[in-house]
Order: structure tokens, then sequence, then C-alpha cells
């Protein structure tokens, strides 16, 4: 029976990373399709607010947030201003500013070398040699990928200052949730980052007169589908997956999106798509492949990463 429960734990597990890796990707091609027919900070604001309200509705009405303290909403209303609001609005900032979304997502790919070099120091966690290995072969094949959309991009040089500081605000919002031994569900860290994140959206949005929605039909079908899935969905099994599988193994993931999206963006936006970015494939894979299955080995890190983030938090 324990055999079964295990097969079945891996199984939701793979698929839950699938669905991440999917629904993440996406997050980078919604404002690069949408952008033409408005401006991005209006989509952004239209992508939450709705969502905010119908999350804190459903927390409400289900009492999910019963026994959360205000030390508890105000650690997640940090982490979802790092997380959520400056990610976010840092992607589109990058994407509206003309870089390629396969580079936006080559840089926020950076992310899992520099979490492996901080879960020592910040989390007490030790990343073994061949976790480190195949991080770097992650993170080769990422470079394959976006080599040719480097050489096309048309943007600013200061344009890619927004895909790094896209990067370095998830980085930090993941290390405070680790580190925060968090007492809030799924539900309620969600209903609580997007709520933050709509808040400081709306001034932002006013002061650049970007707030009004258009009318279009296209609009909302775009701004749901963003709520739904690079929004609820993503964030979603982001930190659920950061509880079940761990800090090292998540990041792991990231390494995927970037071809993810290459891909995507040559079907739909015509970006290019050559032999070196199937390379480059390939190397993501083996690179994620060889950490998940060290995790695997190792027992797990999910487990002790929880323990130790937990001990680590109350000293």
């Amino acid at each position: 029976m324990s055999k079964q429960i295990g097969v079945l734990r891996l199984v939701v597990t793979v698929l839950a990373s699938a669905a991440f890796v999917v629904t993440w990707s996406s997050g980078f091609l919604v404002p690069a399709i949408a952008v033409e027919a408005v401006a991005p900070l209006t989509l952004l604001v239209w992508r939450f607010v709705p969502l905010a309200v119908i999350l804190v509705v459903i927390v409400v009405l289900t009492g999910a947030s019963e026994g959360i303290t205000r030390v508890d909403v105000g650690r997640q209303a940090l982490i979802g201003l790092f997380a959520q609001f400056g990610y976010c609005a840092s992607v589109y900032a990058a994407i509206a500013a003309g870089v390629a979304t396969g580079t936006t997502a080559l840089i926020d790919a950076v992310q899992p070398l520099i979490v492996a070099v901080l879960v020592g120091p910040l989390l007490g966690l030790h990343v073994r040699g061949v976790q480190w290995a195949g991080l770097l072969a992650g993170a080769a094949g990422v470079l394959l990928v976006v080599r040719s959309q480097l050489d096309d991009s048309e943007a600013h040089p200061s344009s890619y200052v927004w895909p790094a500081l896209a990067m370095a605000c998830l980085i930090v919002g993941t290390f405070l949730q680790r580190r925060s031994a968090p007492r809030t569900g799924t539900l309620v860290t969600l209903a609580i980052h997007v709520t933050v994140t709509a808040v400081a959206l709306v001034p932002i949005a006013a002061v650049f007169g970007a707030l009004a929605p258009p009318a279009s039909v296209s609009f909302w079908l775009a701004a749901g589908f963003a709520a739904a899935f690079p929004t609820l969905a993503a964030y979603g099994l982001y930190w659920w997956l950061l509880r079940r599988v761990g800090i090292t193994a998540l990041n792991a993931l990231l390494f995927l999106v970037a071809p993810t999206t290459a891909a995507a963006g040559a079907l739909l936006l015509g970006e290019p798509l050559t032999v070196i970015t199937l390379l480059g494939f390939v190397l993501c894979a083996a690179g994620v492949a060889a950490v998940l299955v060290s995790e695997a080995r190792a027992g797990g890190e999910g487990e002790r990463d929880v323990t130790m983030a937990t001990a680590a938090a109350r000293e």
C-alpha cells in the first residue's frame, strides 16, 4: 500500500511540475501578444483586480483565514510585493520595452544558479555535486535556446535591467517564504499576494493614465487568461511545489520555462527557433533530470527543507 501511495505521490508531483512549467511560461507570452492593443500596465491591473476580489470572497466564505494572525498577513503581504508585484511588473516592463519573451525567460532562468549559491548560507541546506552539474547543464541549455533571440533583439540595453529585476524580486520572495515557516495555506497565500499586488498597481496605473480598461472582448479574454493561468495556476503550483519538493528541485524546473517559452514564441510570435535551440532543449531537460533524480535518490529534499527552514526561522 505504501508503495502505491509513493507512486501516486510521484505521478501527482510530475503532473503538477509539468503544469507549472506550462502555466509559468504563459506569463511571458500574454503581455507580448496583448501589448499591441493595450498598454501593458492596463492589462496587468485588470489581471489582478478582479481575481483579488474573487479570492477574498472565497477565503471569507470558506473560512480559510481562520487562525491567521496579523503577523501572518503582514509577512505574506511583504512576500507578495516581491514575488508577485515586483516580478510581474518587471516582466511586463521588459516585454513592453522590446525584450524578446525567450530572452526575458532566459534571464529569469538564471535564478536557480543564484538560489543554489544562496541556499547554504541562508537556509543551511547542502547542494550536492550532481545538482551543481545539472544546474550548470541547464544554464548552458538556456543560453543556447535564446542565442538567436539576443542577436535579433531591438531593445535598448537598459531594458535588460527589467528581467534582471524580476529575477531578483522572485528570489527574495522565495527565500522569505522558505524562512517564514508559513501557516497560511495556498489559497490564503494567493489571496494575500494577489490583493497586495492589485492594491499596489491601481494607483500606479491611475498616475500613468492606464487604469481604464478597453471595452474589447479580446482584452478581457487576455486578462481572464492571465488571471487564471500565469497568476492563479502558476503561482499556486509554485508555492505548493516549494513545500512539496524543496527549493532546489523547484528552481531546476524553471530551466524548462525558457525553452518552453521560446518554443511557444516561435509558434505564436514568429521568434527564431533553430538547431541550436533544439540542442538547448536537450541540455535543459538533462539538467533538470539530474537535479530531480538526485533529489529522489536522497529521499527528497522537501521534508528536510521544511524542517530546516522552520528551525532557521525560529532562531
